[in-house]
């Protein structure tokens, strides 16, 4: 396979050549990197990482193909993904194309020949830029300004884009090995949810449906006063805020929908983004972190019972300290001792700012849903 050259300006004015594998053009992103080692397919049909490209600290990506079992959305919200070196002859028996044909499906950028460490480097000490990537434009000038044209990421309200537009059910659980296809007939328990798709992950999904709850999806558009009178004659038993991309503090209606929700009481359970709106809705705004955390490495300690969790991080912003004075803290980051998970004082409320439905893992954490199914 020939590569095409592409050209990659930072907005702190670096300026590098590499190669493209993946959708040619010219795309803008928010520039962040992840130490998982495995999972490049999930990572990047996250839509969590609508307007990022992703530098991944593992070197060598590629090696187990693409297959549609494994999206975690129907399709790539991200920008494009750089790595140090490309594999495009896939070993595994569940590929179903390579990772070059994965991203030009889904136009997405692939880059490969960087130096992945110097930028991983440059992320961690001064934290996440906007950058341009082309395949058309080479000189620095243009790129440049090109790039000052564009929308900076926490401008835009990409849960618009990543939302669906209107409500369906999910029924599939977990993956089968075995049977090598999702469990399409998980146990009920007779409790039905709305999950509020902010940019969920299918994964989340199915784990919803696995420990027995029956779900139903909504937009991130929802009323809710419609959930508070499905929730009192007892159609519903409670509310899930999923994930999402973007900068939490845009999400001004979601987050005034969501107050209304903890005032009539609705128990609710939140991942990551969601996390982060139920504290913007307790009238306590996220900021963001130096360079987040992504990755699938990252220890937790949970603070009820003093275990270290190893988790799937994805976040930029986050929750914080003052939350103290209306929610117990039960999850800790070992990292940077961030706030991982809450427990708000005198309501049926908690949330979590990591993935316990983590794929292809870590599974350390996969309690949670079961916990909220026991609350409900």
């Amino acid at each position: 396979m020939m590569l095409k050259p592409v050209w990659i300006y930072l907005e702190n004015g670096v300026f590098l050549e590499a190669k493209s594998f993946g959708f040619e053009g010219s795309k803008t992103g928010e520039i962040v990197f992840n130490t998982s080692m495995s999972g490049y397919q999930e990572i990047m049909s996250d839509p969590s990482y609508a307007g990022q490209f992703v530098v991944f600290t593992m070197p060598e990506i590629g090696i187990v193909g693409c297959n549609e079992n494994d999206m975690e959305s129907s399709t790539i919200y991200a920008s494009g993904m750089l790595v140090r070196s490309l594999n495009e002859t896939p070993s595994n028996f569940r590929s179903h194309e390579t990772l070059p044909e994965f991203l030009k499906e889904y136009k997405s950028m692939g880059i490969c020949d960087i130096d992945t460490r110097y930028l991983t480097k440059m992320i961690r000490d001064s934290g996440p830029k906007m950058m341009i990537a082309s395949t058309e434009v080479s000189d620095l000038a243009t790129l440049k300004a090109m790039l000052e044209k564009s929308p900076r990421i926490e401008d835009v309200n990409y849960i618009e884009k990543v939302s669906t537009p209107k409500s369906y059910l999910h029924v599939n659980g977990v993956w089968n090995p075995e049977a090598q296809t999702y469990n399409a007939t998980p146990k009920r328990i007779g409790k039905k949810i709305l999950a509020v798709d902010l940019g969920i992950k299918r994964n989340i999904l199915n784990e919803l449906c696995e420990v027995g709850l029956d779900v139903e999806v909504v937009p991130h558009d929802f009323s809710a006063d419609d959930v508070i009178a499905r929730y009192k004659k007892g159609d519903i038993h409670g509310l899930f805020l999923s994930n999402g991309p973007g900068d939490p503090l845009i999400l001004k209606n979601e987050a005034a929908e969501i107050s209304k929700l903890i005032e009539a009481k609705v128990p609710i359970f939140a991942i990551c983004l969601g996390h982060q709106l139920l504290s913007i809705a307790h009238g306590y705004p996220t900021y963001k972190l130096k360079f987040g955390q992504h990755g699938g490495n990252h220890p937790v300690k949970n603070m009820k019972n003093n275990v270290v969790e190893i988790t799937t991080q994805n976040h930029n912003y986050n929750v914080p300290d003052t939350i103290c004075k209306v929610a117990r803290i039960t999850h800790v980051n070992l990292f940077d001792n961030t706030i991982e998970g809450l427990e708000y004082h005198d309501s049926p409320i908690f949330s979590v700012q990591h993935h316990p439905e983590a794929s292809s893992g870590p599974h350390e954490s996969k309690y949670i849903f079961q916990e909220f199914a026991n609350r409900l």
